[in-house]
């Protein structure tokens, strides 16, 4: 071909191409994605401090953060820059669900305070004034010779103390009595007549109720009861303090991945700018344009759902932290400033298991429960023995007052009337109790047993068969516990080999976005590779994210393994101290 019409047919074409490359050149800075810049300045200063590079750590020194994002209520009022020991701090203080189970000890205090009231000393008191006027039907009915009524006053006073005593399921009562009685009886020798009597009787179980009866099981179970508050205490704390901490690493990561999906979008929208150029230029057609367009638009989704995701993460980790609309916390943005860490510390995991078999709040919950359970059955178990009360009592008794003296030994002389008085009153009723002239002594053993099978023998036997299923399940909650600290274990491991693996993706995936941009600057590639290879690093880096917080969570979840569980314990309370049926379980 003449030189001539090769110079007429190459020369618009070769023009066409030179210009093309050096629109190329122009935006060719433009071209180089943002990630690959951050994660190439961020990989050099980690390479030379000698420490991995992940994404966090890219995002971190980036300069782009995530921008406040206006919400249906309007703009948060504040910034407020949060650690990880700040929000366990605040949950400590405001949560909530913290501050009710704080109470429950306290209601359980007064529950064993109520329960121990039965052996407080109880005093009593009375005070009765009757009288009666009676005929005089005989001539011995004391209204004396001329038949008159007899008109009887009486008062009585009594005061007493009376106690149920711990040791021995034994009871005394002090008790004393003083009346006043005044009769037209002639035949009264004391009138009016003051009496006073004290006793002291004490009663001993020696069978049924000596070691345990249904007052002292019920004042354990209420103690136990209290222990087990105290454990349902700290395991709300522990949970709770527990999904604070995934809270929190959720926000970190629901913050970092709005970042990774504005980078996405600022990808696609500068490749949007530069197959414009493109196809102003003529180097390509206006599909490409389209094509990036509706890569864009996907990317701008994806981020509203991102946006979404954090500020739902965000209240998710308010309603832990706060004790409140009015605090202070509520109407602000959370600026969560710590990162993740990856170490790389070996698990002892022998020493984890038997920690948590020590310290575990269901296992502790479980055995204290258990010995509920063994008190009940003990007080079930005596509940079978004969009633054998050993009653032992001792009674002194004095009399006083103005005293009749007959004037003589006839019948006349005696009933009367006639004669002389002896003066006297209440305090001759005290006297003759201080000198103990009147001792009353009394002894007794009272015995009862049912004949035959009795309930509370049914009772027992079930309850005890109920405590030996019960101990099997402690031991099952124990294996329950091994198998958790030891699954918590493996997926640390695990974990940690899987960032490894995403961050070699990610870096693998920024490697290959910067070859296809180089070989579509020069045409050796096409839009939808590079759309392609975008969309693959996108998905990368949100996996290193989601990893790396997948560690943060297992670690917290190993943690949470070795001292609380979310899970009820499962141990059923046997029959009842009082001798009812099974209750629920805990």
């Amino acid at each position: 071909m003449p030189s001539q019409v090769r110079a007429f047919v190459f020369g618009p074409l070769i023009a066409g191409l030179m210009l093309a490359a050096a629109s190329r050149a122009t935006h060719a800075q433009t071209l180089d994605t943002v990630v690959g810049k951050r994660v190439a300045a961020v990989a050099g200063q980690a390479s030379r401090a000698g420490q991995p590079t992940s994404m966090f750590d890219v995002l971190r020194h980036s300069s782009a953060s995530v921008a406040r994002q206006a919400s249906g209520a309007g703009q948060p009022a504040r910034r407020f820059d949060l650690t990880l020991d700040d929000a366990v701090e605040r949950a400590l203080e405001r949560n909530l669900d913290i501050a009710v189970q704080r109470i429950v000890p306290l209601v359980q205090d007064l529950r064993v305070a109520a329960a121990g009231a039965a052996f407080l000393p109880v005093a009593s008191s009375g005070f009765d004034f009757n009288q009666e006027t009676t005929p005089n039907r005989f001539v011995f009915d004391g209204g004396g010779l001329r038949g008159q009524p007899i008109v009887s006053d009486r008062g009585t006073y009594d005061v007493g103390v009376g106690q149920q005593v711990k040791w021995g399921g034994g009871r005394y009562d002090v008790t004393w009595d003083s009346t006043r009685s005044e009769s037209t009886n002639i035949f009264s020798t004391f009138n009016p007549s003051f009496g006073a009597n004290m006793t002291l009787q004490y009663t001993q179980p020696l069978l049924r109720g000596f070691r345990t009866d249904a007052r002292r099981t019920q004042l354990v179970v209420s103690r136990i009861n209290r222990d087990i508050s105290d454990i349902d205490l700290e395991e709300t704390v522990v949970n709770t303090l527990a999904d604070v901490s995934l809270a929190y690493w959720d926000l970190v990561y629901a913050r970092a991945a709005v970042d990774v999906q504005r980078q996405a979008v600022a990808l696609a929208e500068q490749l949007v700018q530069d197959n414009r150029v493109r196809v102003e230029v003529g180097t390509m057609a206006p599909i490409d344009v389209v094509q990036a367009q509706s890569e864009a638009a996907a990317r701008r989704q994806l981020l509203a759902v991102a946006v979404e995701t954090q500020r739902t993460s965000e209240l998710v980790l308010k309603e832990l932290i706060v004790g409140g609309t009015s605090d202070e916390l509520w109407n602000a943005e959370i600026n969560p400033t710590e990162q993740p860490r990856i170490e790389a510390t070996p698990i002892d995991l022998q020493a984890a298991i038997r920690g948590a078999l020590d310290r575990r709040t269901d296992v502790s919950r479980a055995r204290r429960q258990l010995d509920v359970n063994e008190a009940t059955v003990e007080n079930l178990r005596n509940s079978t023995l004969p009633a054998l009360d050993l009653v032992g009592s001792y009674q002194l008794t004095g009399q006083g007052g103005p005293r009749r003296v007959p004037a003589g030994n006839s019948f006349e002389d005696i009933f009367g009337g006639a004669g002389g008085v002896i003066p006297g009153g209440y305090r001759d009723a005290l006297d003759s109790i201080a000198n103990a002239d009147y001792p009353v002594w009394r002894v007794q053993l009272q015995m009862s047993y049912p004949l035959g099978r009795s309930a509370d023998r049914a009772a027992y036997e079930r309850a005890r068969l109920e405590l030996q299923q019960n101990r099997t399940r402690i031991r099952r909650i124990e294996l329950r516990i091994a198998s958790e600290v030891t699954n918590a274990a493996l997926r640390i491991e695990s974990i940690r080999e899987r960032i490894e693996a995403a961050t070699a993706s990610r870096e693998l995936a920024e490697r290959q976005l910067e070859a296809e941009e180089s070989k579509f600057e020069v045409g050796l590639s096409t839009n939808f590779f590079v759309l392609q290879s975008q969309r693959d690093l996108a998905t990368a880096q949100d996996a290193e994210l989601r990893a790396i917080l997948d560690y943060q969570r297992a670690l917290i979840e190993f943690d949470r393994t070795q001292r609380a569980s979310l899970g009820a314990a499962g141990i059923a309370v046997v029959g009842g101290a009082m001798g009812g049926g099974a209750g629920p379980s805990y």
